[in-house]
């Protein structure tokens, strides 16, 4: 075969990629749980979603399965053994303050915006494409080729979980969910839902916490948080210092009166929770404020825990959980979600963690129960995705980065994130871009967006790695 010009045959296609990739971003694919049946596990927009690829693939001529609703897969070449490129349809929710609608897939300077044009559909879209140019080119194949599309990846990984109950392992795989050159070493991660035990004592102070809500999921940072307080004296100092506390913080934030309520609520910015310190976590400052105000016990121990022990320290210093190694570097913790009502006597945390490769686990989780009995809290789950590695000599790896520094010039550098990836479903799997170096990382942000650059660039490169892997 002679020599292939990957990106010259991606720019023969760039209109329709472009095309297609913001028709798949305009479908609203973020989990709905009420709209849950068998047809629609994940909500209809997911399976919207999903079905756009498989019809879309099967009118290319690639042999395609649903596998009840849960996943689904694109298939091409023949042999015995299988490359799979792991994808997923469903997206984060799209949070607050976007220049332009979430899903409109607006095209601005150079780039598509919309929630999941980094995360995971605009990659998806050009996995897809970089097997249809293999297809198209007739190369011969001694492996198959199997994009295999996940739907719950931004929450539960039950349909990967569900895919492999009834479908083959690949030899090996890459998932294009992450960074440029390769990804061969994932922390660990872990679900973790503390419960404070309500005493149903009687409000014990002039100042009561009634309810207390922020975030969405466990994997971002919230960017948004709201309060209601009984307040029985001193309405007029909180209200003062609340305006002072936000005002030293550099935070936007309000609130209003009625009666003896008070309603307070902050705004942040939301990041991935791989990295916290990226976002500022409105639960953490409201938290913090209502600390300093003296509230009832249960109130109290709620927002005491959160101030004293998780707020504003990405590293678990304060729970003494921190922990670094040298191929996945710091664990680091975010509290994701936050809900207190006291006449319902719920009072919980949705604490994300995400762990090094060489951490031991069990230790941790111990620790985290200690520290949180000391407040009135149980550990209700603590649930881990161990952490993965692929050893660097590994023919996987080797090959990759052999296109990478083939197409792009530069080195391929070995990294590891505290992000997971379908990767980690596979034995040898690694995470293979579509983030270049030296672009901002903004999945899960507001104004997420893809270079339409790039997503040229890693279509040439997905294209070439589908060739090369399973030649």
């Amino acid at each position: 075969m002679g020599n292939i010009n990957w990106l010259e045959e991606v720019e023969k296609r760039k209109d329709s990629l472009i095309k297609d990739t913001q028709e798949f971003l305009q479908i609203n694919s973020v989990l709905n749980e009420e709209e849950a049946s068998p047809e629609t596990p994940f909500g209809k927009g997911i399976e919207e979603a999903l079905q756009y690829l498989l019809h879309k693939g099967e009118a290319d001529g690639f042999l395609t399965k649903n596998v009840d609703h849960y996943a689904g897969h694109i298939e091409h070449g023949q042999g015995e053994e299988l490359v799979g490129i792991l994808c997923h349809v469903d997206v984060v929710p799209e949070g607050d303050g976007w220049t332009d609608e979430p899903f409109s897939a607006t095209i601005r300077d150079g780039k598509i915006f919309a929630r999941g044009a980094m995360d995971d559909k605009g990659p998806t879209m050009a996995a897809y494409y970089a097997l249809k140019i293999v297809k198209e080119l007739d190369l011969p194949l001694s492996k198959r080729v199997r994009i295999i599309i996940g739907t719950d990846e931004e929450s539960n990984w039950q349909c990967v979980e569900h895919y492999f109950k009834h479908e083959e392992m690949p030899t090996m795989g890459f998932a294009p969910d992450a960074d440029f050159p390769i990804i061969y070493a994932e922390k660990g991660i872990g679900d973790i839902q503390l419960g404070l035990d309500f005493k149903g004592e009687k409000p014990s102070s002039n100042v009561t916490l009634l309810t207390f809500e922020s975030g969405r999921r466990l994997n971002m940072v919230p960017d948004h948080a709201k309060a209601s307080l009984e307040v029985t004296e001193g309405m007029d100092k909180i209200t003062h210092a609340f305006n002072e506390y936000i005002s030293e913080k550099g935070i936007e934030g309000g609130y209003t009166k009625e009666g003896n309520a008070l309603y307070l609520n902050i705004k942040g910015v939301s990041a991935h929770a791989m990295e916290p310190d990226n976002g500022t976590n409105a639960g953490y400052h409201l938290a913090d404020f209502l600390y300093s105000l003296g509230l009832d016990a249960s109130g109290a121990s709620y927002v005491g825990f959160i101030s004293e022990k998780l707020a504003f320290d990405s590293r678990g210093k304060k729970l003494k959980i921190n922990f670094h190694d040298e191929i996945t570097d710091d664990l680091t913790i975010n509290t994701g979600v936050f809900r207190y009502d006291r006449a319902a006597s719920v009072g919980t945390l949705g604490v994300n963690i995400r762990f090094p490769v060489t951490c031991d686990t069990k230790e941790s989780e111990e620790q985290l129960r200690k520290e949180a009995v000391s407040y009135g809290f149980d550990v209700n789950k603590f649930n881990v995705s161990p952490a993965h590695h692929v050893p660097q000599d590994h023919e996987l790896i080797q090959t990759l980065r052999k296109i990478y520094e083939e197409q792009t010039g530069d080195k391929a550098e070995l990294l590891s994130i505290g992000g997971g990836t379908y990767a980690r479903s596979l034995e040898a799997g690694v995470a293979f871009g579509p983030l270049f170096p030296g672009r901002e990382d903004v999945a899960h942000q507001k104004d997420e967006h893809i270079f339409i650059e790039d997503l040229i660039k890693a279509t040439a490169i997905y294209a070439q790695a589908i060739y090369e892997l399973a030649k």
